[in-house]
């Protein structure tokens, strides 16, 4: 297997280190240490970084600790101005945002942790962000109820001195309690919003204009979301420790055998479902818990082929990170939180100042090689003018010598 398509299940938790897992042989491959992080406090930054919101138990300041995939310590602390939790980056890496428990949404530039906008968008605690497919929109939801789609070139305009109402393109009153999760669909601002809620419901709404598409009602809490690549369906994670799956489009698979909109997959979790996520190209769904259990489901048949991370403490978020090894296959070993792993590849990331050197020097390199190639071109012009004049010469039967021009008169 090639580090670019090795899938790896980092892990977080309240109370202890984050973890990173194999995912196809659930082989515990390393642990990140320094951080303590709730609920939707995970995030990839690119494929070089690892973000996480910290809460320090000691003074309940917060923090996003700023991790290389090489080393097990976090190489940066970005002070937050309050306590955050959920946590979106683009998908290039380069900006971060963090919602916070007065309401308001702070967005940082990476890897310097420089503050861009910090604005009022709930007015109770952010419960979750989410960046919409073609990353222009951050969708944020919370402890409110609603639910308010920002585009993102707005909120990083730093000119800009616009109030949080005209930041945002709409904002939905969608459930009567905490927004726990949004997930959407492929499609740009064509897509499908779905969010989940402490009202025990998923709501389906038209990200292009806000309006209620659908709702389906489930026995329980829903903490989680996730949408299957082929987006045929969505599958939950409840509070009574199962996994649900239900159709995008009503009448299909599974939840049309039952004859419900929803079901559920045997066996539960020991304790609530706190984050799903699709593995290996939508064939394996990984669920987590706060028993500290992590499954991972076959889809197609809706079984359970492999258990990771039992009795390592609640878990409170998870990602799925993918070629995160670059790829190389030149041999070199690959290193996960400061442990040689043997993986064949190129090292994963180098540090922070060393890629901004690296970058800095290949900018001289490319302006170099652009003068190089217009002075090449100039001279290829001048020696296809003296071919010309040479061969004019011979067709007359002499050659002469060319003009020198190169004297002052």
């Amino acid at each position: 297997m090639t580090s670019s398509s090795r899938e790896i299940i980092l892990a977080s938790s309240p109370d202890g280190p984050i973890t990173a897992y194999d995912t196809f042989t659930g082989t515990n491959l390393a642990g990140f240490s320094g951080s303590r992080s709730p609920r939707k406090g995970l995030a990839l930054a690119g494929k070089t970084l690892i973000a996480a919101s910290h809460i320090s138990s000691a003074t309940g300041s917060g923090s996003i600790c700023l991790y290389n995939w090489w080393s097990s310590a976090a190489f940066y602390h970005i002070l937050t101005p309050e306590p955050v939790a959920p946590l979106a980056v683009t998908p290039e890496g380069l900006y971060l945002f963090s919602g916070g428990l007065s309401g308001h949404i702070h967005a940082f530039s990476l890897p310097s942790g420089n503050v861009l906008r910090s604005f009022p968008a709930h007015c109770k605690p952010v419960t979750c962000l989410v960046i919409n497919d073609d990353a222009s929109l951050l969708i944020s939801g919370g402890d409110d109820g609603t639910i308010i789609i920002f585009p993102i070139l707005r909120l990083l305009d730093a000119s800009s001195k616009e109030n949080s109402a005209r930041l945002s393109l709409y904002e939905i009153s969608a459930h009567t309690l905490s927004v726990t999760d949004i997930t959407t669909t492929m499609g740009g601002c064509n897509s499908t919003i779905i969010s989940c809620s402490l009202d025990s419901t998923c709501k389906f709404w038209s990200l292009a204009n806000g309006n209620h598409v659908r709702t389906v009602c489930f026995p329980c809490v829903i903490w989680c979301l996730v949408v299957d690549p082929t987006e045929s369906e969505f599958y939950a994670g409840g509070s009574d420790g199962r996994v649900y799956v239900g159709a995008l489009k009503v009448g299909r698979r599974q939840c049309a055998n039952t004859g419900a909109e929803v079901a559920p997959w045997i066996p539960e979790h020991g304790g609530m479902v706190t984050a799903v996520e699709m593995a290996n190209q939508g064939r394996n769904l990984v669920s987590a818990s706060e028993d500290g259990c992590i499954r991972v489901w076959e889809v197609e048949g809706g079984r359970v082929v492999r258990v990771v991370g039992q009795g390592r403490g609640g878990i409170s978020d998870l990602v799925v990170a993918k070629g995160v090894g670059g790829g190389g296959g030149g041999g070199e070993n690959i290193v996960f939180g400061g442990q040689n792993m043997g993986f064949s590849g190129r090292e994963i990331c180098r540090p922070v100042r060393e890629v901004g050197e690296m970058e800095e020097w290949l900018g001289v390199v490319v302006k170099d090689r652009s003068r190089a190639i217009d002075t090449l071109e100039a001279s290829i012009g001048t020696y296809e003018k003296l071919l010309g004049l040479f061969l004019k010469e011979a067709k007359g039967g002499r050659i002469q010598e060319p003009e020198d021009t190169s004297s002052c008169p």
